[in-house]
């Protein structure tokens, strides 16, 4: 057992040399990039396809991967082109502060075979801050005796740039007894001095207001300003001294908050006010005034916000006392943060694959990098997965590390592997992080799909709306992965003209059968076709099933009449002879319906006619038949309106009008030839108008007339006009026509019926006088029957 331990360390050993001098030939030497910071999203940086000599396509062959060192995404990499672009807004205050150059960090990472690339990103600082002092008035007690040259520290402004656009200059105005001096720090920041141009007089002026202004370098220039408050006092010939120029301490990073830190101290040989001091912050950034207070009384330093070593690990403080007369003397406190394992290892997975092929050795699984913000062996960390697991981790490059499988995997010993990936540091106590990696095993396209029904029977109705989703077809798969995803298709039909495609569509994806266009029961009643059902795998397996669509008829056809036809010219006119018995049969109206089932079987009813009760309609033949006896009062014209109903739902019909005339004989000598009909027709819609026109003219005459009788009638003696004109006696029929211009008919007509050659007793077309006189009595009568004739029928009156 222990020999055969010893081995497989050596071996693991052999192995982790050989990755280590891969790596060395792996990486190349750092890219260095340079970018403006506030470049907007999406600039371009760089083409890494051409800096690190690769095609393009190796790329995402290669699953190429932009990683920074503090896991931030700032940068994309486009696969397709190679492009390096920014992927958010870049600050470099935020990023870098003070720090010059600032410089992010990153790698190029691919795989197939693994390779990092070390580059850099230089953030060009730009002038996008102004210059601004932390207090907004400055107060200075200065006294009258103070000699000319004295310089006085003032509170120097704050710029976040860096370089030629940081803080260049002070000016202050107005300048009749200072001026600025400029003096360069240690630190490599420049502050004002005011220095005393000349004698100040506390009787003249007790205090002076003047503007300080704070100019940088950038184009073009910002600046900032602040109030200059000096109070001019009396005499004041010492000041204050601190125990010791520099102050020392260390400070826990997790101190609570309003924690002591360290208590300086003054002395000022002055007596009364001049010899007390007070303590204030000088030059002391806004990071500063946030995390640490000094109470000015006392000098005691106490502990504002939270520190955390991994944001700043030291803090310079610069401290000023100032006695009652207006002098002052500074002196340096030095706190230094003290780390504690309070970071857990981070981990950052670049690249994952959770389904592995069986029978294949050595697959890289994962590739992910592990940092630990602390520092010291709280920033060490130290990777583990579990023991019983056929994968192994490997260090790769820096603080990247793969995971492989150890040895080629059967799926049918086990398809699934849970591999928890555990990050410890060596801090005390020592801190862990922990990632799940499910891993799939995938299998082999060894089972065909299957059908839920060899055979599917779908129903539609006509008329359907297009792209109508009339039913699915399903089938599953037992395999699982790609080979599970099933694509549904149409096969070719059997009848090469069948027009299937445009008929039918599926959806590849779920099955769904839709009907491309409006489908006609009168038409097409069944078809069939075959759907296929194939996996995704290689090769691909597939399977067929029949389906089977119906159409259901609707009652979308309205019953059409074959007779009496319904063409829109002169409706068809029948004869009845009066001596017809009850049920006589006038005619039959005949009616089809396209439909089929109940949608086709009709029925007749009469809608109108002219005298209820005489005609009678047969619901289920259409025959037309006289429902009793024809007298002599019976009208020689009647007009019918026979309705044809289906018994759909809705029902659909159609109306038939009948003309019916009653007539005591005809002959068929007296029948006129077709054309001949045609002409006269012709000739009856003429004469319509004409008496249209007639009328009118005759109306407005007959007005004028009877207004001028009128008018005449009343200059008249009512007895006289009597006697000369004397009223006729009787009944005068008002349905009578002058023709002669004596006020009654000279003569009577009478007329016979005549007949269309062809039709035999279906049409009439004229009338003719055969009989010239007639008595007197009569001919008002027939004159206003043949009169309703002409009106109604398009008779001709001769």
């Amino acid at each position: 057992m222990e020999t055969r331990g010893l081995l497989a360390l050596r071996k693991r050993q052999v192995l982790i040399l050989f990755v280590l001098l891969g790596l060395s030939q792996a990486g190349l030497e750092s890219g260095r990039y340079s970018v403006a910071e506030e470049s907007e999203i999406g600039s371009f940086v760089a083409n890494l396809a051409r800096d690190l000599g690769l095609r393009v396509e190796e790329l995402s062959s290669r699953e190429a991967r932009v990683v920074s060192d503090d896991n931030k995404k700032h940068l994309h990499l486009d696969l397709l082109t190679g492009d390096l672009f920014l992927n958010k807004k870049l600050d470099r205050e935020e990023l870098c502060g003070s720090t010059e150059p600032c410089i992010l960090h990153f790698q190029v990472l691919l795989k197939n075979p693994l390779e990092f690339f070390r580059a850099e990103l230089h953030i060009e600082d730009i002038n996008d801050h102004s210059p601004t002092f932390l207090d907004k008035e400055i107060h200075l007690k200065i006294s009258e005796i103070t000699t000319i040259g004295t310089t006085f520290l003032m509170e120097s402004a704050q710029d976040l740039d860096i370089g030629s656009n940081s803080l260049q200059n002070y000016t202050i105005i107005p300048n009749a007894h200072f001026y600025i001096k400029i003096r360069d720090s240690s630190e490599g920041k420049i502050y004002p001095e005011l220095v005393l141009d000349k004698a100040l007089d506390h009787e003249e002026e007790p205090e002076l207001r003047l503007t300080l202004i704070a100019l940088d370098g950038g184009t073009p220039p910002r600046s900032g300003t602040t109030m200059v408050l000096i109070k001019v006092l009396d005499i004041n010939d010492n000041a204050p001294e601190f125990s010791q120029e520099l102050y020392e301490v260390q400070v826990r990073e997790d101190t609570p908050l309003g924690s002591w830190v360290i208590t300086v101290s003054a002395k000022d040989l002055d007596a009364g006010n001049y010899g007390k001091i007070s303590y204030t912050f000088f030059h002391a950034p806004e990071d500063i005034r946030r995390t640490f207070e000094i109470n000015p009384t006392s000098g005691e330093v106490h502990l504002r916000a939270l520190l955390d070593f991994e944001v700043t690990q030291s803090y310079t403080i610069n401290i000023q006392a100032t006695d009652g007369g207006g002098l002052s003397e500074k002196c340096i406190l030095l706190v230094k943060v003290m780390d504690i394992n309070d970071n857990r290892p981070e981990m950052t997975m670049s690249s994952i694959t959770n389904r592995i092929p069986e029978n294949v050795p050595e697959t890289l699984v994962a590739v992910f990098s592990v940092r630990d913000q602390d520092s010291g062996d709280n920033g060490r960390v130290i990777c583990s997965i579990q023991d019983d697991l056929p994968f192994i981790l490997k260090p790769t490059f820096k603080n990247f590390f793969t995971l492989v499988t150890e040895k080629a995997l059967d799926r049918e010993m086990r398809a699934e592997y849970n591999v928890t990936i555990t990050v410890t540091d060596l801090g005390t106590p020592r801190l862990k992080t922990q990632h799940n990696i499910t891993v799939w095993v995938s299998d082999v396209n060894d089972n065909a799909p299957t059908f839920s029904q060899t055979s599917y029977t779908l129903f539609i109705r006509e008329n359907n709306s297009p792209a109508l989703h009339m039913g699915s077809v399903s089938a599953t798969d037992r395999d699982s992965g790609t080979n599970a995803q099933l694509t549904y298709s149409l096969l070719p039909p059997q009848d090469p003209h069948f027009p299937l495609t445009s008929l039918v569509s599926i959806n590849a994806e779920n099955g769904h059968l839709f009907v491309l266009r409006s489908l006609d029961y009168e038409v097409l009643r069944a078809f069939e076709f075959r759907v296929s059902a194939a996996d995704a795998g290689s090769p691909a397996l597939s399977s067929e099933a029949l389906v089977r669509v119906v159409v259901v008829d609707d009652n979308d056809n309205s019953p059409f009449v074959l007779y009496p036809l319904q063409n829109g010219s002169a409706p068809c006119t029948e004869l009845v002879p009066r001596a017809a018995e009850a049920g006589y049969l006038v005619t039959k109206v005949v009616a089809v319906d396209g439909d089929s089932g109940q949608n086709a079987w009709l029925s007749y009813q009469l809608l109108k006619a002219t005298e209820p009760g005489l005609f009678s309609v047969w619901a289920h033949n259409g025959e037309v038949r006289t429902a009793r006896l024809l007298s002599e009062r019976d009208a020689a014209k009647h007009r019918l309106v026979v309705l044809v109903k289906d018994n759909g739902e809705p029902p659909m019909s159609v109306t038939v009008t009948l003309l019916l005339l009653l007539v005591d004989g005809f002959s068929q000598p007296y029948l006129p030839l077709p054309e001949v009909a045609a002409d006269e027709a012709q000739a009856d819609s003429l004469t319509v108008y004409l008496v249209i026109a007639l009328a009118s003219v005759s109306s407005l005459f007959l007005f004028s007339v009877l207004l001028f009788v009128t008018v005449w009638l009343c200059r008249r003696n009512r007895a006289a006009w009597v006697g000369r004109y004397p009223v006729p006696e009787g009944h005068f029929p008002d349905h009578l026509v002058d023709v002669s211009g004596t006020g009654t008919l000279s003569q009577s007509y009478q007329y016979e019926v005549c007949l269309t050659g062809g039709s035999g007793t279906n049409e009439f077309k004229f009338l003719k006088p055969i009989i010239p006189n007639l008595p007197v009595h009569e001919s008002g009568k027939n004159m206003g029957e043949n009169a309703n004739f002409r009106n109604s029928f398009g008779f001709n009156i001769q």
